[in-house]
């Protein structure tokens, strides 16, 4: 008999749900990315930096190292706050008010006037995309059917790909512009809170556990020590761990990759303009990887299990990070290395929206998705932080992402202890 393909069967109603989550991720990863791109020409501007590359270099990794730092903070505060709130008010309210907060708050970045208040917009705008991806999350697997929930969520996290395409796309066309003009653009995804607004119902999940608390009379706020009782423990702490060594390794190294393009030997000294074109085609290839990873890690998942896919990814990026970063003195080089990378260090987050949903029942399903994904990105955000730190006592990018690098033997040792989900429906 003929296989049926996985997407017989799906609604068109799921479609857009799906449709509707992926728009949102991807512009946050639109937005994010946004920062990584311009971090040299923004900091040099409001630092006022000497151009001297070696001076410019240690300033810009120590700058450049906080605000992703206080980014990554946000980011954690907005996952969590905004998972208890989904849980609370819903799942399409909650999508709603995240993305018009990333959204207006990317724009005014664009008004910054010191490094600081670029650190401020920077930690507002990750609040609403933490926020985001926890409400997103749930609501995909909610409304998705049980046995094609892996790949849709694998789908979802796709997007993060695109995002970084559409912003790298955005630095070639828009090179001759200032960097300013990239966070206007960041406004754009508040489009897609009005689609969720006019498209998208609570999921019947949600609704009906929300409607059983009503008539118990016993609504209230999901409270984060819940996580932590029985049998809810073993998974928060593997969950968290895991997303903990994926933030701590794509922060601290990989998102470091523009940098380590403008460093190499043939690349130094270059026109501007060139150089802005050379970093936009590295993260198009690093990110034509990490789309092949997150489409992959669902067929993966439903394959051989949710540890199974975790342990390839960890210990792909534990090789691949330093051989990226570490080897290669030429661009071509890194170009060919950058999508193995990608598949790899970025594959990693499809399984988060996988497994996460699948560790907790209805009633916490965001607020512990939300806490595991971000509660780690408080110990992470000391990740780039720590690279720029370890740039000057080590002498190079290169070998501060090396170093970096072994975080993922951490998630290998985290594995064994989790729970595996694969062939399970969601919990009630």
């Amino acid at each position: 008999m003929p296989r049926t393909s996985w997407r017989h069967g799906v609604s068109r109603y799921q479609w857009l749900v799906l449709l509707v989550a992926w728009l949102g991720w991807v512009f946050d990863s639109m937005d994010a990315t946004i920062y990584a791109i311009v971090l040299h020409p923004a900091l040099h501007d409001l630092l006022k930096t000497s151009p001297s590359a070696q001076v410019s270099s240690e300033v810009i990794g120590w700058y450049g190292g906080i605000i992703f730092s206080i980014f990554l903070i946000g980011w954690a505060i907005g996952g969590i706050a905004f998972g208890m709130i989904a849980d609370y008010i819903g799942r399409t309210k909650t999508l709603i008010l995240t993305i018009l907060i990333y959204a207006v708050f990317t724009g005014m970045a664009a008004l910054s006037e010191t490094w600081w208040q670029l650190a401020l917009y920077r930690f507002l705008t990750a609040l609403g995309i933490g926020g985001e991806w926890a409400a997103g999350a749930a609501i995909v697997a909610e409304v998705w059917p049980e046995d094609k929930r892996a790949k849709a969520a694998a789908v979802l996290q796709s997007a993060w790909a695109v995002g970084f395409f559409i912003a790298a796309s955005i630095s070639l066309l828009m090179r001759d512009s200032g960097w300013r003009l990239f966070f206007v653009i960041g406004i754009a995804p508040a489009v897609v809170a009005l689609f969720v607004r006019l498209w998208v119902k609570e999921p019947e999940r949600w609704l009906k556990a929300h409607e059983q608390e009503l008539r118990s009379g016993e609504l209230r706020v999901v409270k984060l020590a819940q996580l932590f009782e029985g049998d809810l423990r073993r998974s928060t702490l593997v969950g968290s761990g895991l997303a903990f060594v994926a933030v701590f390794g794509l922060w601290g190294a990989t998102n470091w990759t523009p940098t380590l393009i403008r460093q190499l030997p043939d690349i130094v000294g270059l026109d501007a303009q060139v150089i802005i074109t050379a970093v936009g085609y590295a993260i198009m290839a690093l990110n034509a990887g990490a789309l092949v990873g997150y489409l992959s890690f669902g067929p993966l998942a439903d394959r051989f299990g949710r540890r199974a896919a975790f342990a390839l990814m960890c210990t792909g990026s534990l090789v691949m990070l330093p051989v990226t970063f570490l080897t290669p003195r030429k661009y071509e080089h890194v170009l060919l290395l950058l999508p193995l990378l990608g598949f790899f260090n970025n594959g990693i987050f499809s399984g988060f929206p996988i497994y996460l949903p699948e560790l907790f029942p209805t009633r916490i399903r965001a607020t512990g998705a939300g806490f595991c994904f971000n509660a780690g990105r408080v110990l992470a955000s000391m990740g780039p932080f720590l690279t720029g730190f370890l740039v000057v006592a080590l002498g190079s990018f290169g070998r501060a992402a090396s170093a970096i690098a072994l975080i993922y033997l951490l998630g290998l040792l985290i594995l064994p202890f989790a729970p595996e989900t694969r062939g399970r429906p969601l919990p009630q």
